[in-house]
């Protein structure tokens, strides 16, 4: 039976969901007023040429076939897409998409608990637990995380879908329920285990297990049919998998950190989450990256954290009778984390905060449904319990904000990154690369250095101090470098392309070619290894070859008004003044304040 709301709960509701939006907005409104940061930013918006077009037919293409920065997920790169068409590159724009969605799923949690439980105050504060913890901070303010707001979103429309299925099965609403988990698929890969939290759900607070329950659809089926119920989704959940590990393979991503040992990774797991939940009850120290420990995990540790989940879920299993909320809750916990655990390593952090954004629902339903059970036989107990929510999200508002302020720049973001960590060598390295942006040279230079004494074989680190020696022609020094960038990440495209610029620089123009074509071979899709090759070959003469070059580029990325420039000049070597000028006025018509395209097209002009 449906759970329908008197007009006084309705009255609630309604009051609830704006409290909750006014939340959201009071923590993360500030984000829209933050910049893009150089930590994934610049591939997934700034210097993606698909996504800088806008939405087009093209970007459409390549958003489903690409496998770029590991991923395969082509509806987050089409909101990136429609991003850009409504905003251009202005970061507000991108910020408060991830805003809005933010918003949209905290009232969508809401109303999904409320319906499926009829507590309309304990799904308020499982929903406000959501909207404002300190460790979903991650998944609003950084762009980069669109894919995590997104997906999410549909997974908590798959859930709506499925409640209603359960209320009234047909086909028609089981297709429906299909088809949002797909999108939801084609945002993020998260969401391949929810299949097994819709199975957690059959059994509370759906109650379709056990004969003698309540239940949404009337009906109680045996465990095996439920299963049965879900293989079509669990098939998707299957392509979604094997699309995830061969982007994943196809970039290196899983190479990063070099060969782990199963035991290593599965060490680290039981401690990450432990660590987790240490910091949903006190979080502390929150860090973009965490870097990974390897095998230098003490076993006090690992053997710890063994025996606290194993404990930990013996006791909800043994009370999970009386309060079936308990294994749901917890089972929701560590399931939801299997595909970003570690157990296959992907990347080079041990655990990062965007992660917990689905899987702490599970933690919140235990600690809100608890305290409630718990004060149920206390006087007052629902002024307690309100005085107890009300200093909790107290503390989550505060920490939030401040932990939002901390991604307002690349600069903020790294320098809190190094005090909030030990040894963190990316935070090193991206904040070495936003003081060499700001022409600090010398304190980029050592703070690459830091990040090579932390991590000597860490690629991007010898790549970026590669190119920042070679801007002050230190060549042999800035080639050692590259040369290491090539052996620790050879699937790593912008090193080619660094080390062709600096081959070109020292006259080397037929390895600065080679360095070029591998960076092609590797990225087919990027523009910047084809302008530089346009401008080897245009230094060598070979102006027809040249001309093809910048013309690839241009296909790749029609708003690099390098690549129109460097066009126009061989265009105009080649007599063709005319097809030169529309070029020169093409760079100008994208960026009016290039002098260097004014300076050419006069030229041009007063020649004629």
């Amino acid at each position: 039976m449906k759970r329908w709301l008197g007009p006084d709960q309705r009255f609630r509701s309604l009051f609830i969901a704006l409290g909750l939006l006014a939340m959201t907005v009071a923590v993360f409104g500030s984000t829209v007023g933050h910049d893009f940061v150089n930590f994934d930013d610049t591939q997934y918006v700034t210097e993606n040429p698909p996504v800088q077009r806008g939405l087009t037919w093209t970007g459409v293409r390549w958003a489903f076939t690409t496998f770029h920065a590991s991923n395969w997920h082509p509806l987050t790169w089409l909101s990136h897409m429609l991003d850009v068409e409504f905003y251009g590159l202005r970061p507000a724009g991108h910020h408060l998409t991830n805003l809005l969605l933010h918003g949209g799923n905290v009232l969508l949690l809401f109303w999904v608990l409320r319906r499926m439980t009829g507590a309309l105050w304990s799904s308020a504060g499982v929903a406000a637990l959501f909207a404002v913890h300190p460790l979903h901070v991650e998944s609003v303010a950084w762009v980069t995380e669109r894919k995590d707001v997104l997906s999410t979103l549909f997974w908590l429309l798959t859930m709506w879908s499925y409640v209603r299925y359960t209320e009234q099965p047909s086909a028609q609403r089981y297709l429906t329920v299909a088809v949002v988990f797909a999108a939801g698929l084609l945002a993020k890969p998260m969401l391949v285990t929810l299949p097994f939290v819709l199975l957690l759900l059959d059994y509370w607070p759906l109650g379709r297990f056990q004969p003698g329950r309540w239940s949404v659809a009337g009906t109680h089926r045996h465990a095996w049919e439920l299963m049965k119920e879900k293989l079509p989704l669990l098939a998707l959940s299957a392509a979604s998998c094997v699309m995830t590990y061969r982007a994943q393979h196809a970039e290196g991503a899983t190479q990063m950190l070099g060969p782990l040992a199963l035991p290593v990774r599965l060490e680290n797991a039981a401690v990450t989450y432990v660590t987790y939940i240490g910091k949903l009850l006190w979080p502390h120290n929150l860090a973009v990256f965490y870097p990974h420990p390897g095998s230098t995990l003490p076993l006090w540790q690992v053997a710890g954290a063994g025996i606290a989940l194993s404990g930990v879920t013996a006791l909800v299993l043994l009370m999970g009778t009386r309060r079936p909320y308990l294994p749901v809750g917890w089972f929701w916990y560590l399931g939801t984390l299997v595909p970003v655990i570690g157990l296959v390593q992907v990347g080079l952090q041990a655990m990062a905060d965007r992660y917990t954004y689905v899987p702490f629902i599970g933690l919140f339903i235990i600690i809100v449904w608890g305290a409630s059970d718990l004060a149920a036989g206390w006087r007052h107990h629902q002024k307690v319990l309100g005085l107890m929510a009300g200093g909790a999200l107290a503390l989550c508002i505060a920490v939030s904000w401040r932990q939002v302020g901390h991604w307002r720049t690349s600069a903020t973001l790294f320098e809190h990154a190094l005090q909030a960590t030990t040894d963190n060598y990316l935070a090193h390295d991206g904040l070495g690369s936003e003081l060499a942006r700001q022409g600090r040279l010398e304190e980029a230079e050592r703070r690459y250095r830091e990040a090579l004494r932390i991590k000597p074989d860490f690629a991007e680190a010898h790549n970026n101090l590669g190119v920042l020696l070679a801007k002050q022609r230190k060549f042999e020094a800035a080639m050692a470098h590259f040369s290491e960038a090539l052996r620790f990440g050879p699937h790593l495209v912008r090193i080619h392309s660094n080390m062709g610029l600096a081959l070109a620089q020292q006259g080397k123009s037929a390895d600065a070619v080679a360095q070029y074509m591998d960076a092609i071979r590797l990225a087919p899709d990027m523009a910047d290894p084809y302008n530089n090759l346009g401008l080897v070959l245009a230094q060598q003469g070979r102006l027809d070859e040249a001309v093809h070059a910048f013309r690839e580029a241009l296909r790749l990325n029609p708003a690099f008004t390098q690549a129109h420039i460097n066009l126009g000049l061989a265009l105009a070597q080649q007599n063709k003044s005319t097809e030169a000028m529309a070029h020169f006025s093409q760079a100008l018509a994208i960026d009016p304040s290039d002098e260097e395209a004014k300076g050419y097209l006069r030229a041009l002009q007063s020649h004629r």
